[in-house]
């Protein structure tokens, strides 16, 4: 989109009561480019997710052949941790504090995960892993990506995010383990 985003220059008023004008404003944009871009302000929040599940389920797909299922997520971890920029790190803190205000964009974020980990487990049924077990990857992969993304962007956080991501993986599959 043309311009970067100026946060500070909303009225504060809340995701509610911010209108579709005060943010095309504050992202130097016309309405009418906002509305090519986005259908509702909804969706600006929820950018990104079609490019998410893209690298998702693309690392997944060029994973070695015999990587296990949960290789093959770990797989597609990396590949959008490497996509993932300062930008990005720097945008988490503030659409979690927006998301926070709104059951609505609350229930939209939810929907958003689930939609993520089933692209992940679709991917993994492509390689010809059983349903179940797919399905179970993919959600595993979401818990992964969320605990490394919640981490990552916290404002101490010194690690890059594909090593919390492996290491977020490593707790779970240990959990795995547990679960006997």
């Amino acid at each position: 989109m043309e311009g970067e985003p100026h946060p500070e220059r909303l009225s504060g008023a809340g995701y509610d009561r911010t209108t579709v004008a005060e943010i095309a404003d504050s992202a130097g944009l016309t309405r009418s480019t906002f509305f090519r871009h986005f259908h509702d302000k909804r969706e600006v929040l929820a950018a990104g997710q079609e490019t998410l599940a893209w690298l998702f389920t693309s690392g997944i797909a060029a994973a070695p052949e015999d990587a296990t299922p949960l290789d093959a997520v770990e797989h597609g971890l990396e590949t959008a941790a490497a996509a993932m920029t300062p930008f990005n790190c720097e945008l988490g803190p503030r659409l979690q504090a927006v998301v926070a205000t709104s059951a609505e964009l609350q229930e939209r974020d939810q929907l958003k995960h689930v939609g993520l980990a089933a692209s992940m487990a679709d991917a993994l049924r492509a390689r010809g892993v059983p349903h179940a077990v797919a399905a179970l990857a993919g959600d595993i992969g979401m818990l992964a990506f969320n605990e490394a993304y919640a981490e990552w962007v916290r404002e101490e956080n010194q690690e890059d995010l594909a090593e919390l991501l492996r290491s977020a993986m490593s707790r779970l599959r240990r959990a795995v383990t547990e679960l006997g």
